[in-house]
């Protein structure tokens, strides 16, 4: 699951920053998820250890008394223009000096390189399978990485358009598992009527994550 919207009232991308909260409408959002999930076999939920991750996976788990279990590996990608303002216009990128860390965007050259995103996430992933066996588990993520992650399953080259990511907030994308492998990838928007217009498909202002 990725998380709900995030309250970021000066336009930047936030990344790894620490102290970016749910919105009241991400909170909505965390609330219908929840309810959505309410009849699944769901045994274990883990999220990113970044706040509004966090924040998504509470009532998923307070619906069945779980706990929120937290593994690093399903963080957000690390990127150089993290705490830069992304509205048109006046983005770091449009600096000389960020200029060097556009050269390549197959690795892409700005941050953590796309195979070492799918390395952790498939681990993780993997963990949480363990943690279920035999039932369900949500894990809680960010866009990039999650759609990494779905893209290298379904034999998509990981290099992309932001735009063309198909992962809006507070999406699922479902991973089945037949013993130790993947045998099928799903996805479902069950808040999609809560989720701004202008963030319906992939990146766009304020978004992180």
């Amino acid at each position: 699951m990725r998380h709900g919207e995030v309250e970021n009232p000066t336009g930047v991308l936030y990344g790894r920053l620490p102290g970016y909260h749910l919105s009241d409408l991400g909170r909505k959002m965390a609330d219908r998820v929840a309810e959505h999930l309410a009849p699944r076999d769901i045994t274990h939920v883990v999220a990113s250890p970044l706040e509004r991750a966090q924040e998504t996976a509470a009532p998923i788990a307070a619906l069945r008394n779980l706990e929120v279990a937290t593994d690093s590996r399903l963080i957000e990608a690390a990127n150089v223009f993290e705490g830069s303002p992304v509205a048109p216009g006046d983005g770091a990128w449009r600096r000389p000096g960020a200029w060097v860390h556009l050269r390549n965007p197959v690795r892409p050259s700005w941050g953590e390189p796309y195979v070492q995103q799918v390395v952790r996430m498939k681990a993780a992933l993997d963990a949480a399978r363990d943690a279920a066996r035999g039932h369900e588990a949500v894990c809680v993520s960010h866009q990039l990485p999650i759609w990494i992650l779905r893209s290298f399953v379904e034999g998509r080259r990981l290099w992309h358009d932001p735009r063309k990511r198909q992962c809006t907030l507070a999406s699922l994308t479902s991973f089945t598992y037949l013993d130790d492998e993947i045998v099928s990838v799903g996805y479902s928007e069950p808040v999609i009527d809560l989720v701004p217009p202008h963030l319906r498909a992939g990146g766009a202002k304020g978004a992180g994550a």
